[in-house]
C-alpha cells in the first residue's frame, strides 16, 4: 500500500512581506512534474491538516520549496508561516495536477501568466530544460498590487540572464505606480495591446500557448479574452492554447 505521507524537516522559512513567505522542506523521496502541487501537513489536535501548495523548485532539488500567502482564518496557512528551521512536517510523497508542460503543445511561444503566488509553478517550470527546447519565445508576467510582492527577483533575473534571448520577464503592479512594471491588470493589458507590445510577442492561435495561474477572477477574465480572441482551451481531447489554474 502506497505512503500517504512523508516526513520533512524546514530548512529555511523566507518571509518577504507581512504576509507572502516561502518554505524550503527537506525530504527525500518526493517525486512530481514542474507545475504540479503536492500537500503540506501539520497534525493539529488529533487531526492532520492537510492543504495542496506548488512545487517552486525543479523536480531534480535536493529540497521542496512552497510559496504562499496568510490566509487568516485559514487552518492551516499561519502555523506554516510560523515554522522554524529544524520543525517537522508532513508531505505528499508525489505530485498532482495537470499544470505541466506535458500536457500543453508546442509553439512559437509561450505566454506565463500569473498573479501573486501563482507564480510558483512556473519558477519550477522555468528551470527545467522543456521550456527552453520547445518555445522560441517566452513570456513570464507576474502582477501583484504592490512592488513589494514582486519576489523571486534574483532568481528571475538569474533565469533571464541565461536566457536572454528566449525570456522576458514583465511585472505588473495595481495599487502604486513603480518603475519597469505595467500598471492595472492583465486582460485590460491584453485588450489594448500593451502587454502584447511589452514583450513583442502576440496572443496568436496559430503561434502561441498562454498558461494562467492565480486569482480565478484572472484566471476567468483573461480565458474570457481569449477566447473572444479565437484562442480555445486546452484539452487532452481537443489541443488548443489556454491551460489553466486557479489558485484558491
Amino acid at each position: 500500500m502506497p505512503t500517504e505521507w512523508l516526513s520533512g524537516t524546514v530548512i529555511e522559512n523566507h518571509h518577504w512581506t507581512d504576509q507572502l513567505y516561502s518554505l524550503r522542506i527537506h525530504a527525500p523521496g518526493v517525486t512530481f512534474e514542474a507545475g504540479q502541487f503536492g500537500r503540506l501537513a501539520l497534525d493539529i489536535g488529533e487531526e492532520r491538516i492537510a492543504r495542496p501548495y506548488s512545487f517552486v523548485n525543479p523536480p531534480d532539488s535536493d529540497s521542496h520549496e512552497f510559496y504562499s500567502i496568510i490566509v487568516p482564518e485559514g487552518p492551516l496557512s499561519s502555523r506554516l508561516e510560523a515554522l522554524n528551521e529544524g520543525d517537522a512536517i508532513w508531505i505528499s510523497p508525489q505530485g498532482v495536477g495537470f499544470f505541466v508542460l506535458s500536457e500543453v503543445p508546442d509553439s512559437d511561444s509561450l505566454w506565463l501568466l500569473s498573479t501573486g503566488t501563482g507564480l510558483g509553478p512556473y519558477l519550477s517550470i522555468l528551470r527545467t530544460a522543456d521550456p527552453w527546447k520547445r518555445y522560441k519565445k517566452i513570456a513570464l508576467v507576474h502582477a501583484v498590487r504592490y512592488a513589494r510582492e514582486l519576489t523571486y527577483r534574483d532568481l528571475i533575473e538569474e533565469l533571464t540572464q541565461q536566457h536572454k534571448e528566449q525570456l522576458t520577464y514583465i511585472p505588473f503592479v495595481s495599487r502604486e505606480s513603480s518603475d519597469g512594471a505595467l500598471a492595472g491588470r492583465i486582460p485590460a493589458a491584453i485588450e489594448d495591446g500593451r502587454l502584447a507590445e511589452r514583450a513583442q510577442m502576440a496572443f496568436d492561435s496559430e503561434r502561441a500557448q498562454v498558461m494562467l495561474c492565480g486569482n480565478p477572477e484572472m484566471v476567468q477574465d483573461t480565458s474570457s479574452l481569449l477566447r473572444n480572441m479565437g484562442l480555445a482551451r486546452n484539452r487532452r481531447s481537443a489541443p488548443g492554447q489556454i491551460t489553466t489554474e486557479s489558485y484558491w
